[in-house]
């Protein structure tokens, strides 16, 4: 057993009895954790195997979110009815979305994700078609019910965050042993040599933004039963900031990166609640020491290079005076 298998087992293991160990509070800011966890995950398929700098990722934890609540309160489906559209919904808007600048690279697809991401939040603040509730968002979302029984206890939603976080770790690992992991590895390794070994880079970088986003669309389904309303500043931008960061933080494409990352960002500021509404600035001061002493992360992961023959196959592909 490897140190990562060691540490996921240990996690899952501690977080499966977590609910029997806390009082309510806690419970609650263990739903979060988990909630805001698969939503680090989504984003690291983007940003930490693919290599896309995505910084609207929030977007689609929105969808997810608005797309449970609309459908429920306004048009009255049950709870599980809505979560197939949930992650269909994110997934037909990321293909939309990041169609046309998917071949952007570097702080041109950062900044047009960013503009998404503000375009998002005024729509919702302007209820759009009567449906979004405006700057207020929406309340009154119902409980879950499954075969008749009303899943309303936050140890029942905290068990769906959970089995949800289980499911979103089993996707990935299986992504990182098939051969769209390694697609997306080389990509974001050294896209000219992805190319020359025959890889269609758009293709796979969709792919992962759709991944990402059916992922996070489930999540946004669970915040928005957790709260039983949703509103437009919890998917601002700032929010997507946060989800980039912790990958960044803690080390893309590493799952004990992303797990430090979340917990430092929604977990510290509730043992130190004195500076809660300054946790921005204190992520802010842990970003800029982590890229200083530690440039790849506080838990980068480690793969295998890409083989040299490829990467001396790329460099004569490259245009006369480029550099790496």
């Amino acid at each position: 057993m490897n140190k990562t298998t060691l540490i996921a087992t240990i996690f899952i293991l501690v977080m499966a009895i977590f609910p029997f160990t806390v009082d309510s509070a806690w419970l609650s800011i263990g739903i979060t954790f988990l909630v805001f966890a698969t939503v680090a995950f989504s984003q690291d398929i983007i940003l930490g195997r693919a290599g896309v700098f995505n910084m609207g990722h929030a977007i689609f934890f929105g969808i997810g979110a608005y797309t449970t609540a609309i459908l429920n309160v306004h048009f009255g489906l049950e709870i599980i009815t809505t979560i197939p559209f949930a992650i269909i919904f994110p997934i037909i808007i990321a293909i939309v979305l990041a169609g046309p600048i998917i071949h952007l690279r570097g702080d041109y697809l950062l900044v047009a994700t960013i503009g998404f991401n503000i375009i998002f939040e005024q729509v919702l603040s302007n209820d759009l078609f009567g449906l979004t509730g405006g700057p207020n968002g929406i309340f009154g979302i119902d409980v879950v019910r499954v075969f008749g029984y009303e899943l309303w206890s936050d140890t029942a939603i905290y068990y769906m965050a959970f089995g949800l976080l289980l499911i979103t770790l089993l996707i990935i690992r299986n992504l990182d042993n098939s051969r769209y992991g390694r697609a997306l590895y080389y990509i974001n390794k050294d896209e000219i040599a992805a190319k020359s070994m025959g890889i269609n880079i758009p293709y796979y970088k969709l792919f992962a933004f759709a991944l990402g986003a059916a992922i996070a669309g489930v999540a946004g389904s669970i915040f928005a039963i957790q709260y039983s309303a949703v509103s437009p500043e919890s998917f601002s931008f700032m929010q997507s900031v946060m989800f980039f960061a912790i990958v960044l933080v803690g080390g893309s494409a590493s799952l004990p990166g992303v797990i430090i990352g979340t917990f430092v960002m929604f977990v510290l500021p509730e043992l130190f609640t004195e500076f809660k509404e300054s946790r921005y600035l204190i992520f802010g001061a842990a970003m800029v020491l982590t890229m200083v002493l530690r440039p790849n992360g506080v838990w980068p992961a480690t793969f295998g290079n890409i083989p040299k023959y490829l990467k001396e196959k790329a460099l004569k592909a490259k245009p006369k005076g480029e550099t790496e």
